[in-house]
Order: structure tokens, then sequence, then C-alpha cells
């Protein structure tokens, strides 16, 4: 049987980071319904109360157990609304290597969410499960996302040419897909930094 997460729960200053649970659906359909999810992520569209539903109860725990990655949803520890969600994927336990991938809720957006629940789960990786690397990949046009990657202290490693599709062409949030480059970002153990004065954080995965 393949190396596995655990079941866990991760604690920052404003964000307790947890298992997806079935009183998430409402939640999951509200913050994907948006122009940017939409635009750089590859999360379902249209994002359905049937599908966050199994992907609460199935989907999610069935990459934790088989070892591909981890779900956190981010969840506010004053109000305990749903702000966002953490994935890692592409877990390579012999490398110690994981890839990161994040969407902040479009009401929760400019309240530097994002960074800090990557850098909680960061810490957590590096600190409590022994992993030596931590991707992130942003699309070329996703200005948000690369300033997640650089409040976080991640470095740039290059771009990979034509990796991704962008859904929406050059209308964010329209119908047409199109191709684009992906920057490469790299955070090692040595690379964890005190997060920087709260900045504004957008669209997220990509």
């Amino acid at each position: 049987m393949p190396a596995s997460f655990p079941e866990t729960a991760i604690s920052t200053e404003r964000l307790l980071l947890r298992p997806l649970a079935g009183d998430d659906v409402p939640g999951l359909v509200a913050m994907m319904d948006d122009e940017l999810v939409n635009a750089w992520t590859d999360v379902p569209q249209p994002f359905t109360e049937e599908y966050a539903r199994e992907w609460a109860r199935m989907l999610a725990p069935a990459r934790r157990i088989e070892g591909r990655g981890i779900v956190f949803a981010v969840t506010e520890h004053l109000t305990r609304r749903l702000v966002g969600v953490v994935e890692l994927r592409a877990t390579d336990w012999r490398l110690r290597s994981t890839e990161v991938v994040f969407v902040t809720a479009s009401w929760a957006r400019g309240e530097g969410y994002a960074p800090e629940a990557v850098n909680g789960v960061a810490q957590w990786l590096f600190e409590d499960r022994g992993f030596l690397r931590l991707e992130l990949r942003t699309a070329a046009e996703n200005t948000a996302g690369q300033q997640v990657a650089q409040k976080l202290g991640c470095i740039s490693e290059g771009v990979l040419r034509s990796a991704w599709i962008v859904r929406g062409g050059e209308e964010v949030g329209g119908t047409e897909e199109s191709r684009s480059d992906l920057i490469l970002w790299s955070l090692l153990p040595e690379d964890m930094e005190p997060l920087a004065p709260r900045e504004a954080d957008h669209a997220g995965l990509r």
C-alpha cells in the first residue's frame, strides 16, 4: 500500500484547514460559480451539488487514502465560514515532493487568506511530514496567483510552454478555451520566511 497523508487539521492565525465535509456542499457550489475560478482552474463547470457531494464524501478521501494528495477546506476561526480550498496533488513519496493548488472564494478575497493557508500547509509538510519540495504552477496571465507565490517566498524555476488551458479565451468568464504557458514555482524548507503584512489574494488554483 502506498504512503498516504493522515486525516488531519491545520490551524493558522485566522484559519482552520480541515477535511471536506458534507456540510460544505452549498459553500463549495457558491465558491466555484465564479469567473476567475472558471478561467484559471480545472474545476468541473458547471460545479453541481452532486459533484460537490461526491468530492467531499468520496473523491477527496480516496485521494488521501491512495497517497495521491490531500484536500483541505479552509474556514475562518471566528465564523467557521468556508473561504477557500487548498489541495495537494501529484505527490511523489520517494522525492518527498507535491504540488499545491488553491481557490479563494470571491467574497473572501483581499484578506490574505490564500498565502496564509498555503503557508500553513507548507509548514506542516516540511516540519511534520518530512517533505522537501512544494511546487506551484500559475497560468502566465494569472498575476494574482503569481503574487501569492511570491509572497510565500517561492522561487520561479521557468516557464512550461503551452502547458495549460484557460477557459474564457480573451474574456475571463467566457466559454472559449485557449492554451497558456505555466510558470513553475518551487518552495523548499530553507525558503520559508514569515509572511509579510496582508495583501490582496484573488483567483487561485493556477
